[in-house]
């Protein structure tokens, strides 16, 4: 068992949160029982659905998993006002790590919401994905009616990032989430030639690993900027390798839900189980410590000519994706190095290991 040596505790906003992993927002934090199936997985800290004042009609079916990505065209939570009151009393008392409370969307649907949800959030969590108000305008309406800190997720469509932390926080937004999903995308059905899910205009969003490069750009621009803002890092988490990435790129926090999706909420209790075995493994004594490093935008690839381990099972995986033809088939694979060009495809892409020198010595 890993000691306290490595230790995953994240102060944030008066908020003790035992690590750094919350679910985001989406169909395993929709209502009164998903969430309390949440409290025994380990997480740090939980998140509901997003709640407004009316229950969300969703044409089903409405998620779909398609290799590394995950679709959908779900909206807020189907749940209305009145359930959530009753479900977060009930709720409140039983959690035992900061309850992050997702509402939404106009101003007049947050007068309603916040003043209803107040007592039972520890902070807010307000998405921007489908409001029509102006940001600064739908951020001070919200911070006016709590006392609670407010997140607001941006979306990733948004073009300046830096504008909008900016507009956040001078209307009194205590953080930000970066980011959410994108879209409009389509998942089309060939068979019968139509798509498979959607909204009223076919439209669906996507999320998962695919998404986890434009957050982790995201989330180190913003950090660059603004050294002290609480960040909550989400998009694409799969394991603690892709949690820790996160936070060395600038997140006090790291939602996930796409993975928990398509292998089980029990992903949830596994990352933070391994958090600290990861951080051992890669030379982390304290996610705070982390938090504080600073990512280096100097490329760290060595950038030598391939070479071939005792590793190599004869896969010849290499052969195949080498585009330009620099192995032959063999066991080991026979390499001419007159033709290799070190662009780090081939050792990035054995699953076995097998071959070092251009991205690791």
């Amino acid at each position: 068992m890993m000691t306290n040596e490595y230790s995953t505790e994240v102060k944030l906003l008066g908020m003790t949160f035992s690590n750094p992993l919350l679910p985001a927002a989406g169909p395993l934090t929709e209502g009164y029982e998903n969430i309390l199936s949440l409290e025994s997985l380990g997480l740090g800290g939980l998140v509901t659905k997003t709640v407004s004042v009316l229950g969300a009609e969703v044409h089903k079916p409405c998620i779909v998993a398609r290799g590394n990505m995950v679709h959908n065209s779900e909206l807020w939570s189907a749940y209305d006002l009145t359930y959530w009151q009753d479900a977060l009393s009930r709720l409140k008392p039983q959690l035992n790590r900061p309850l992050g409370v997702s509402a939404g969307y106009t101003p007049s649907e947050l007068a309603l919401v916040i003043p209803k949800l107040e007592t039972y959030a520890d902070f807010f969590e307000i998405s921007t994905h489908y409001n029509k108000a102006s940001l600064e305008e739908m951020v001070r309406a919200v911070t006016g009616m709590t006392q609670k800190p407010v997140f607001i997720k941006m979306s990733p469509h948004v073009e300046d990032d830096l504008s909008f932390v900016e507009t956040v926080l001078k209307a009194g937004g205590a953080g930000i989430v970066a980011f959410n999903s994108f879209g409009p995308g389509l998942v089309v059905d060939l068979k019968h030639r139509s798509v498979l899910i959607g909204n009223q205009e076919g439209n669906s969003w996507v999320s998962g690993p695919a998404i986890k490069p434009f957050a982790l750009k995201r989330i180190s621009n913003i950090r660059k900027h603004f050294p002290k803002v609480p960040l909550i890092g989400c998009g694409g988490v799969q394991n603690a390798t892709d949690a820790l990435e996160m936070i060395l790129a600038g997140a006090d926090l790291v939602q996930l839900l796409s993975s928990a999706l398509t292998d089980g909420r029990t992903v949830y209790s596994r990352i933070a189980n391994s958090l600290q075995t990861a951080m051992k493994e890669n030379g982390i004594n304290a996610i705070s410590e982390l938090r504080n490093t600073g990512l280096s935008i100097t490329p760290s690839g060595a950038g030598g000519y391939p070479r071939i381990t005792e590793a190599c099972t004869g896969c010849l995986k290499c052969v195949k994706v080498c585009p330009f033809q620099a192995y032959q088939s063999g066991k080991p694979p026979v390499f001419n190095q007159d033709k290799c060009i070190r662009c780090g495809l081939c050792e990035s892409t054995c699953q076995f290991n097998a071959i070092k020198g251009v991205l690791t010595v």
